[in-house]
């Protein structure tokens, strides 16, 4: 009886041992993390050839190993938010120009949207690559005369659609001036939209965006400034109305440039709750997003 419970228990040791690889091989692959990072320059251009030892990734706090860096090369949704209320008529000629430029950058391997912000928010074209269908559709902006803009409903309403793609990367760029805002809602309300949606927030304002008693144009200074920087966008202030061209064109090199880094980290059952991101190379800059559909990210 003995020698029969020995053996069994030397069969379930070998049963496992042979187990344990498959069990092994799987683990830190769900320990691994992906990012996707802008690496710019002083000049805010992109900054190539960059490897492991570049990238300083933080979990509230504690620094996480990378493990690989290669370039992206994953699809992008990117929502186009373009303001033509009334306070943009002199904008909307220099912001065609840039968006079509931008789109024959970034439409090839890509779905853009175009939307649209004058009263409520309004699909001019839902995503597609479809260059034509794109250009056309900014072909048709125009400004609305004695109307405000929505941002924050746009924020939040094309944040609820990326939620339900699928694509590795979301990108949401408003294209505003500093104009009356018409939309009632909370910034933290709307940041967290963004951030379910784990979409990067790139907004390119036009004008000062002087602090305001009115609460709309308040929490849509809130939303610029702190939800650029909790979704790994970026806050681009343009004093000109002219600047918006080059603006898009460099917008469309650094999207089009970005690193994919993946770095380990440890086993837990409690998420971070801040993923910091720095250059270890003197004189860049970067910020960055995690991959979509990450569980625990």
């Amino acid at each position: 009886m003995t020698r029969r419970l020995i053996l069994t228990a030397a069969t379930c040791l070998m049963a496992a041992w042979l187990m344990a690889p498959s069990v092994w091989a799987q683990r830190p692959a769900d320990r691994e993390r992906t990012l996707y990072i802008s690496a710019l320059d002083d000049k805010g251009e992109p900054v190539e050839g960059l490897g492991p030892n570049d990238f300083v990734i933080r979990e509230d706090g504690q620094r996480r190993e990378v493990l690989r860096v290669s370039r992206a090369i994953e699809p992008i949704d990117i929502a186009l938010l373009v303001d033509n209320s009334a306070s943009a008529a002199s904008a909307i000629s220099p912001m065609r120009d840039g968006l079509r430029a931008f789109i024959a950058k970034m439409a090839p391997g890509n779905q853009i949207a175009l939307i649209a912000l004058a009263d409520r928010p309004t699909v001019f074209v839902d995503y597609t690559n479809d260059t034509k269908r794109l250009t056309d559709g900014v072909g048709r902006l125009f400004s609305m005369s004695m109307s405000g803009m929505t941002l924050l409903d746009a924020l939040v309403e094309t944040s609820n659609g990326l939620r339900r793609r699928e694509t590795p990367r979301a990108v949401i760029v408003p294209i505003l001036t500093d104009g009356t805002e018409f939309t009632n809602r909370y910034h933290r309300e709307v940041i967290d939209a963004v951030k379910q949606a784990q979409a990067a927030l790139h907004a390119l304002g036009i004008g000062m965006f002087y602090t305001t008693s009115d609460n709309e144009e308040r929490e849509r200074n809130y939303v610029l400034d702190l939800g650029t920087k909790e979704t790994g966008g970026q806050r681009i202030t343009l004093l000109t109305d002219s600047a918006v061209i080059p603006a898009l064109a460099k917008l469309a090199r650094e999207l089009s440039s970005q690193y994919k880094v993946v770095y380990g980290r440890p086993e837990s059952l409690i998420p971070s709750e801040k993923t910091e991101i720095a250059s270890g190379r003197k004189g860049v800059s970067m910020h960055g997003a995690p991959a979509r559909g990450q569980t625990g990210a």
